[in-house]
């Protein structure tokens, strides 16, 4: 497939057994257990099919005018891939090998500003990456820190991204997964911060698997509390309960 923007013709290739990918590390500790977490929640809901991919740090490549480019979104969000999970180790081609990604997201933690940079140029900047090549329909991104977050929506008409408004709880609805984003603010693994969270149309919050574990033993303790009282109500009454 070969589309035409911007003067670059975009071809979807495999990346090659011998390229080299990118390296860097990761700005901080926040940025893994977030995108962790995120595809947690979501795993444990039921809400990622066995065909669907979530990535972390991972290369997102397409091929301008005959010049690989890799972008290596904090978490992305790829509704279907159409080949198995072993061939896209390594990196993701979209429509070569599935889906563009309906969701990408960057965890801001320094102040160069390259998640919002439009350079046209090449190698182009993710902005223009994500907004005018890969035309990923939600673009987030989220400063932990001072817990901002901003959702931008690809309009179908200027195909250019537009800031949402927040509903009234504070979350923005996310089409294609069905689901809302949101900040929470807690504890996960020792990091007491401001984390994305996911709540269903309900506005019921999809757990982690710690809190799925407080919660079902809250759960026994309150269903022995209530046993060990209607055991007292019988000897009360002069009646041993049976074991």
């Amino acid at each position: 497939m070969i589309i035409t923007t911007q003067d670059y013709q975009i071809t979807w290739e495999k990346l090659p057994d011998d390229y080299i990918l990118p390296d860097d590390p990761v700005d901080n500790i926040y940025q893994p257990t977030q995108a962790a977490a995120l595809t947690e929640s979501l795993q444990l809901a039921g809400k990622l099919a066995p065909n669907c991919l979530t990535t972390t740090n991972y290369g997102i490549c397409a091929t301008l005018n005959g010049k690989i480019v890799v972008k290596a979104p904090d978490w992305a969000y790829i509704p279907e891939i159409r080949t198995t999970k072993q061939e896209v180790f390594r990196s993701y081609t979209p429509q070569l090998q599935g889906d563009i990604p309906v969701i990408v997201m960057e965890f801001i933690s320094d102040t160069d500003g390259t998640e919002y940079s439009s350079k046209p140029t090449y190698p182009p900047g993710k902005w223009f990456f994500y907004e005018r090549i890969l035309k990923v329909p939600n673009y987030i991104i989220f400063e932990p820190d001072r817990g901002e977050l901003e959702v931008y929506r690809l309009d179908k008409n200027s195909e250019q991204y537009q800031i949402e408004t927040p509903d009234q709880n504070q979350h923005y609805w996310i089409e294609e997964i069905k689901l809302y984003l949101g900040i929470w603010e807690g504890t996960r693994e020792n990091l007491t911060t401001k984390w994305l969270r996911w709540w269903d149309e309900q506005g019921n919050l999809l757990l982690w698997s710690s809190e799925l574990v407080a919660q079902k033993q809250q759960e026994i303790e309150v269903e022995k509390q209530r046993a060990d009282k209607l055991a007292a109500q019988l000897r009360a009454a002069g009646i041993e309960p049976e074991n």
